[in-house]
């Protein structure tokens, strides 16, 4: 345990103070502890004082909702399919199949969907083309395009990876009660859902409530290697703007206030869901 608890120690907790120059003018001469205090004035400034903000916001809700209701069920129906699997060998192709987007880097993901999706060269438009008789379609140069886009690719890459765990929460069944469910005349998809599913319930509740945490932050390497100017509207999030305004601007004390309002956003979430979590069933973070 001795690596994951210096990672988070060093990584994680250390490096808290750093958020003191959320409420300050921060100086990089004059360091954290002697830079001026301003109190609010730097979330002020986010929430009234900046005119994208309130589509920053829409953004990246936007996006963690249809990655909620897309890409989070994926994994868990994927996990279905191969449990039903009588060929362990072709199981494991899918499995090695669908696995391998998750350990190819996010540029070469994303090189990747620029290539399937290029007007002129890409196989989607290609495809289209020669199924509907369509024009080609500029996937990354409309705003429209862009959530599917993402979640799509976010669905691709991820898939195989995140069966894992419910894999093994399948494992972990008793046997015996598919046994006595095929005595009883239960049929494959009944066993499926009463005791597969079933069994799949505590693994799906605590990684419901840990994604609910995130649900204002959004992978932005992702996105501003896919992102451009004319689909600004759709694909401008918070942690990109974070990027442009802090990084780029050098302007720390304002990114730092950002970045502060999305992790309080995020455990309000997470305590709020624990505690529904906790009252409907008998999973619980803690």
């Amino acid at each position: 345990m001795l690596p994951g608890i210096l990672y988070y120690l060093i990584f994680k907790y250390v490096p808290m103070y750093g958020v003191l120059i959320s409420f300050q003018n921060y100086s990089v001469v004059r360091g954290v502890w002697g830079s001026d205090w301003i109190g609010l004035r730097h979330f002020v400034s986010f929430f009234f004082e900046t005119p994208e903000a309130w589509r920053l916001i829409r953004n990246t809700l936007l996006l963690n909702v249809y990655d909620m209701l897309f890409h989070f069920p994926a994994p868990i129906v994927l996990a279905l399919l191969l449990n039903e699997l009588r060929s362990v060998r072709f199981k494991r192709i899918v499995q090695t199949v669908s696995y391998m987007p998750h350990f190819l880097s996010t540029v070469v993901i994303v090189g990747m969907v620029v290539n399937f999706l290029s007007p002129q060269s890409g196989i989607v438009n290609h495809l289209l083309a020669a199924v509907f008789g369509t024009d080609p379609i500029l996937f990354l140069g409309e705003p429209g395009w862009f959530r599917s886009v993402f979640i799509g690719s976010e669905v691709w890459q991820k898939l195989g990876w995140g069966t894992i765990l419910y894999l093994a929460a399948i494992a972990g069944i008793d046997p015996t009660l598919y046994e006595a469910a095929k005595i009883d005349g239960a049929s494959r998809l009944q066993q499926a859902r009463h005791i597969t599913l079933s069994g799949m319930v505590p693994v799906i509740i605590i990684l419901f409530v840990l994604n609910l945490g995130n649900m204002m932050e959004v992978g932005y390497q992702k996105i501003i290697l896919l992102y451009n100017p004319m689909i600004y509207e759709t694909a401008d999030v918070i942690n990109t703007f974070v990027y442009r305004r802090g990084i780029l601007g050098a302007d720390f004390s304002f990114a730092t206030a950002v970045g502060l309002f999305q992790s309080a956003v995020g455990f309000v979430l997470v305590v709020l869901a624990n505690r529904a979590a906790r009252k409907y069933s008998d999973t619980s973070l803690w």
